[in-house]
Parts: structure tokens; sequence; C-alpha cells
């Protein structure tokens, strides 16, 4: 069992950054593959990233290729997404996954999500 919290997300203006972290709980963190998925108002979810267990595969959506960064920390249980120049098209609800297969595209666990606004 595996459980994920969140944190980080707020408002920010375009152009601006966050960091999101993602902190889990269980025994078994660095087995699983981490990903970040977003759903934004009246959309589905979508994926965004996921790296590997030993970080040494990473996967990214073209929509945030070369702005966002995916990592992780096993001996901390936390994987971290860096979002570097946001533009409001990247409002949404970021939730954060752990699948037990790659690419973490059906995670077996997921956070309860946290809300990045970007204003114009």
């Amino acid at each position: 069992q595996v459980q994920l919290v969140e944190s980080g997300g707020g408002v920010v203006q375009a152009g601006g950054s966050l960091r999101l972290s993602c902190a889990a709980s269980g025994r078994t963190f660095s087995h699983y593959a981490m990903g970040w998925f977003r759903q934004a108002p009246g959309k589905e979810r979508e994926f965004a990233a996921g790296i590997s267990w030993i970080s040494g595969w990473s996967l990214y959506a073209d929509s945030v290729k070369g702005r966002f960064t995916l990592s992780r920390d096993n001996a901390k249980k936390t994987a971290y997404l860096q979002m570097n120049g946001l533009n409001p098209e990247d409002t949404a609800v970021y939730y954060c996954a752990a699948d037990n297969s790659w690419p973490p595209r059906s995670p077996d666990y997921w956070g309860q999500g946290t809300q990045v606004t970007v204003s114009s």
C-alpha cells in the first residue's frame, strides 16, 4: 500500500515557476514508477510526466517537455515536479501517482491533488 500527498501548488503569474512535491508512505516507494497527471476544468485527466524506479528513465507529455522536470528521492520517499515557464494553459489540479509498471499510464495509487493556477 502506498499513500501519496501532494504539496506546493498555488497561484503564479505566467512565466513563473512552481515546484510540486509528492510525499509517499509505505515501505516500497522505490518499487513504483512515479507520475504526475493533471486535470484542467472541463477536461479529462491527462498524463504530464513520469519517472522510473531508480530515475533511469523519464517521460514527458509534449505540452510540458522542456519546461517541467520530474525527479525523485527514494531515501526521502518523495517525488518532485519542477515547473518552469508556466502559462495559463497549465492551470489544473495536479495529481501524483504511483504505478508498478512502466510507463506509469495506469497508476495503482493516487494522491488527492493540488491546485495550480497560472494567471496571465
